[in-house]
């Protein structure tokens, strides 16, 4: 019987942290399922309590002051573990642990598939055009991500889209608020997020709905400026910024709420935003419709029509009359809320690890390492 794959999986974004990425390349780590894996990341706080409770086996490294310092020292670390635990091929989780990938394949012959999301890009697309022209093949997240990959590097041949999934809810027993609730779940701190939108959108929204309210999950730098803003338009007792909960707090929202909103829409600079949009997902799977911007990768995690709505992002007017149709149509709303658990199920993690773990395997012997039968097992 052959020797299960070994993984190597790079990524300063892991969990206790907080953030999209950072459950991902928890539960990619999580979900190989006939891989022996290992992960190098940062010791944020809480790490040692969190690994315990966790069979992965994770390297932690001390963050330092400088983030440039931090990064070098990740990917130090990250020769070191490849020396010690000679991985058959190394996932490079975020640009920033490329350069090490890539001189695990130079020194070490050992190939790298690198991640790719968008908004990374877009800030340093020096870097990204590096992961990407030294992989050995690239996972792009969505098709937004994988434009963005070719923006970078030109190269569309290696490039592979394999969405992120999303974890399949248990029933909580909560039951929808008595008031029609509209939730959105993002930290406070990149504007491209949309909830100023959602603001300007809340009075139209209440001239329909005059008992609607918006609950906000997530902290951040903006938060301050957006419950100011929420005041001046007039929606004390109809906006409530509920700040980071935990995940199980997190999931009866979403079991509470009727509608899902995150109008997420381009930087100023016209390039990155959303790589995907798992968010939308994960309300999906709860079976919340879903209002979301026409742009950058929510256009893969939402079908407009069928699970939701894409609207223009930029524009409260829009933003306003989806959610209030979806608010004012319990039974349209049902029916987006069903087919968006539906097309969930399609992107359950145990999915998606299959996929992700095929490529790896197909890299690794592509390059003859690896062994067996070509299942890892």
């Amino acid at each position: 019987m052959a020797r299960p794959l070994r993984v190597l999986v790079l990524s300063p974004d892991f969990p206790p942290a907080f953030g999209g990425i950072q459950v991902a390349m928890h539960r990619i780590a999580s979900h190989l399922p006939s891989s022996r894996v290992e992960v190098v990341t940062f010791d944020w706080p809480g790490a040692e309590t969190f690994d315990e409770s966790e069979t992965l086996d994770v390297r932690r490294v001390r963050m330092h002051k400088s983030r440039k310092r931090s990064v070098a020292m990740l990917n130090l670390a990250a020769i070191n573990a490849a020396r010690e635990s000679r991985p058959d091929v190394v996932l490079s989780g975020h640009i920033v642990t490329s350069p090490a990938a890539s001189l695990l394949s130079r020194i070490r012959s050992i190939p790298f598939v690198q991640y790719v999301y968008a908004d990374e890009v877009r800030s340093r697309p020096r870097l990204a055009a590096f992961a990407v022209r030294h992989a050995d093949a690239v996972v792009a997240i969505s098709r937004h991500s994988r434009n963005m990959a070719h923006l970078a590097a030109g190269r569309a041949e290696k490039v592979q889209i394999i969405p992120v999934g999303v974890d399949l809810p248990l029933d909580s027993g909560e039951q929808r608020a008595e008031r029609p609730t509209i939730l959105t779940v993002a930290r406070l701190r990149d504007r491209h997020k949309g909830h100023d939108v959602i603001i300007r959108a809340m009075p139209l929204i209440l001239e329909r709905v005059p008992d609607a309210q918006w609950v906000v999950l997530g902290d951040g730098r903006l938060r301050g400026e957006l419950e100011q803003l929420a005041a001046s338009h007039g929606l004390n007792g109809h906006a409530r910024f509920l700040g980071q909960v935990s995940d199980a707090e997190r999931d009866a929202w979403l079991d509470r709420a009727h509608l899902f909103a995150m109008p997420s829409r381009l930087p100023d600079e016209g390039v990155g935003g959303e790589g995907f949009g798992i968010v939308y997902l994960e309300a999906g799977a709860h079976g919340l419709p879903v209002v979301a911007g026409n742009v950058a990768g929510a256009m893969d995690a939402v079908v407009d029509g069928e699970t939701g709505f894409l609207v223009d992002p930029t524009d409260h007017v829009a933003v306003a009359d989806a959610v209030a149709d979806i608010l004012g149509d319990p039974a349209k709303a049902e029916e987006l809320g069903r087919a968006g658990a539906a097309r969930a199920r399609e992107f359950a993690w145990p999915v998606i690890g299959e996929r992700l773990e095929q490529l790896l395997l197909e890299v690794a012997h592509r390059n003859g390492n690896g062994n067996g039968n070509g299942n890892g097992r």
